[in-house]
């Protein structure tokens, strides 16, 4: 009976695998959190079966340790499972706040266990199916339920839809005569560029989404920029993202799992890039930059070409060096009027090069009017321990929802408390973001909250504002009994773990309500109600969803492309991300060691343990 259950939960692991690399993946068609796909449900763990008979039997200790170990691991496993099913069962019942807490559990009880989630196969494959399945249903219900997700876009490409064209050898002459063409990259224009071109030109769609990218391309750009040049790559293969992204460091393909700016398939230690249940570095701009770079370094030297190593970049290196070991052309043109690869890969390379082309002729094709995005910048502190971000926006005087934008590749409100992270600050705040964060002793950095005291505010109302006792504010920050507080006082606030429970972040308007009911039954002022909402007028209507907090851009959002059955940036000789998964150690292993001919290699998360028994200092009435 154990072994038919095995075999059935075997049976659809591997049924589900191309899919998303695991069960439960939600995808685009969810009109609602309360309408989960019916396959949204735990990863399925294989029971452990009894070793086969070895040649030199096992003695009785070896044997009982060997069982209590499996026992230990199965209790972890059921114990995970238990909390993500709750998670599932609260996300089909439109609870997205308690959804998130089961799944933040779930993840925490392996992470917590003192056990080798690394080295154990069963753990390891169990984690990470369990870590791809919450992240899936956390950025789905942020998508759909609370409005924190930036709105996704359609790529320029995207937006164009499936192009077909005849030659027109006139168009070419004409546009060869015409646009400029200068670039680092081997630009050409033949038939199939100029065809997309002409397309392009004519598309309304197409120039309205190229018009936002390049905008957003703004933010990133001297990123990029950096990126490409320390590893000695052509500057326009900036462009790339404008096939990929759009620039949008955020975007998850639903369906493949490939995510960020360069869509990157979510391999663990693939790619130099650390990914776990509290960050994904494939959203963090600038590192993802400097893989994407590396890589694209890694398929020139082992095709020599430009477009060969675009064409692998899309399809995989792999299926590329077996289309040109079987026409005997290492040539993207040849391979191409050969049909010697997939339709999509055949379109990618000239799209993108007609894109350039469009990008370096801007007054010929409306793009001149562009303002690009300021450049985002920051400072970096490095933390080993656990900070929550709204303590972050506190001790910099900032918001929660900038304190989140800047940091992207975040998963969770708090970083980490036993692995590295690079934590991003406004400019400018990192000296006294250092200086506030003494007087917060590092096991209370989770949960508690600093205050810069406003005119007007009193000790009582900055309790109740913030869930926290009056008397242990006054405790916290050596004041005496009685004491008042005046503007630009700084105050630490104690919280417990209680007080920290997420308040909904979304509320329905029911009959008879108003802003001001709403504003009072949430603690929130009427502004803020407007300016979360985007409302104009005073009025709402029964039946509204209201942001009752404010919006921020945890989690990427999932989108379904067209382009899911891509076989790029896996970094696999021959794989496909419509074709069967393979494990994420397989796909650093064969990173690491030289599949690519210098493609990434896997980085080691080095874990420090750190705990710090900090003596407040008395900060009140500081900045006076």
């Amino acid at each position: 009976m154990i072994r038919e259950k095995w075999m059935r939960r075997c049976a659809l692991v591997v049924a589900c695998a191309p899919l998303v690399l695991l069960a439960g993946c939600p995808q685009d068609d969810l009109a609602a959190p309360g309408t989960v796909a019916t396959q949204a449900t735990a990863p399925t763990v294989a029971t452990p079966v009894a070793a086969p008979q070895q040649a030199s039997a096992a003695t009785p200790a070896q044997t009982v340790e060997s069982s209590a170990n499996a026992y230990k691991v199965q209790q972890l496993i059921n114990s995970a499972e238990a909390s993500y099913r709750s998670g599932v069962e609260n996300y089909r019942a439109n609870r997205l706040d308690a959804a998130r807490l089961d799944f933040d559990t779930a993840v925490d009880v392996m992470l917590t266990s003192g056990m080798d989630l690394k080295n154990d196969p069963q753990l390891s494959d169990e984690f990470e199916h369990l870590l791809n399945a919450v992240n899936s249903l956390e950025m789905a219900a942020l998508k759909q339920g609370n409005g924190f997700s930036p709105k996704i876009e359609e790529t320029p490409l995207e937006s164009a839809g499936d192009l077909t064209f005849a030659p027109n050898p006139e168009l070419t002459a004409k546009l060869k005569a015409e646009l400029e063409i200068k670039s680092d990259l081997p630009l050409v224009i033949n038939d199939e560029v100029a065809g997309y071109i002409g397309i392009f030109a004519n598309s309304t769609s197409f120039q309205a989404h190229m018009r936002h990218s390049m905008e957003r391309g703004g933010k990133y750009k001297a990123i990029i920029q950096k990126a490409l040049a320390d590893q000695g790559v052509p500057q326009d293969l900036y462009y790339l993202a404008v096939a990929e992204s759009g620039f949008q460091p955020q975007v998850v393909n639903a369906k493949s799992g490939a995510g960020g700016m360069w869509q990157f398939m979510p391999f663990q230690g693939a790619y130099g890039l650390t990914r776990n249940g509290y960050f994904d570095e494939r959203f963090d701009p600038e590192k993802s930059s400097i893989a994407y770079a590396k890589y694209m370094k890694a398929l020139y030297n082992q095709f020599g070409d430009w477009y060969l190593a675009m064409a692998a970049y899309d399809w995989g290196p792999g299926y590329v060096q077996k289309a040109v070991m079987r026409t005997g052309y290492a040539d993207f043109w040849e391979l191409y009027r050969r049909n010697a690869m997939p339709k999509e890969t055949k379109a990618y390379v000239p799209q993108i090069l007609a894109a350039v082309i469009m990008a370096k002729n801007p007054a010929k094709y409306g793009l001149d009017k562009v303002v690009p995005d300021p450049a985002v910048v920051w400072d970096t502190e490095k933390v080993d321990y656990a900070i929550d971000m709204r303590l972050v926006a506190d001790l910099t005087n900032s918001s929660l929802s900038e304190i989140v934008a800047l940091n992207p590749s975040l998963l969770r409100m708090t970083t980490p408390s036993d692995l590295p992270f690079d934590l991003h600050l406004p400019v400018g705040t990192k000296g006294v973001f250092e200086e506030r964060l003494k007087d917060i002793p590092e096991e209370k950095r989770s949960s508690w909250r600093f205050h810069v005291v406003r005119t007007g505010e009193t000790l009582d109302g900055i309790a109740a504002s913030l869930h926290a006792h009056p008397s242990d504010i006054v405790a916290e920050n050596g004041m005496k009994a009685g004491e008042t507080v005046e503007g630009g006082d700084e105050l630490v606030v104690p919280l417990t773990v209680a007080s920290m429970v997420k308040r909904p972040q979304r509320y329905t308007v029911r009959r008879d309500d108003t802003l001001v009911t709403v504003a009072d039954r949430f603690n929130v002022s009427v502004e803020d109600l407007r300016s979360w909402n985007h409302l104009s007028t005073g009025g709402v209507r029964t039946g509204q969803s209201l942001n009752v907090s404010e919006p921020v851009h945890l989690a990427p959002s999932l989108r379904s492309r067209r382009a899911a059955s891509r076989g790029r940036r896996s970094g696999l000789a021959g794989s496909s991300k419509g074709s069967s998964k393979q494990s994420s150690k397989q796909a650093s292993k064969q990173l690491s060691t030289g599949s690519s001919r210098g493609a990434s290699k896997s980085v080691k998360s080095s874990t420090k343990t750190s705990t710090q028994n900090g003596t407040l200092k008395s900060k009140h009435k500081a900045a006076r």
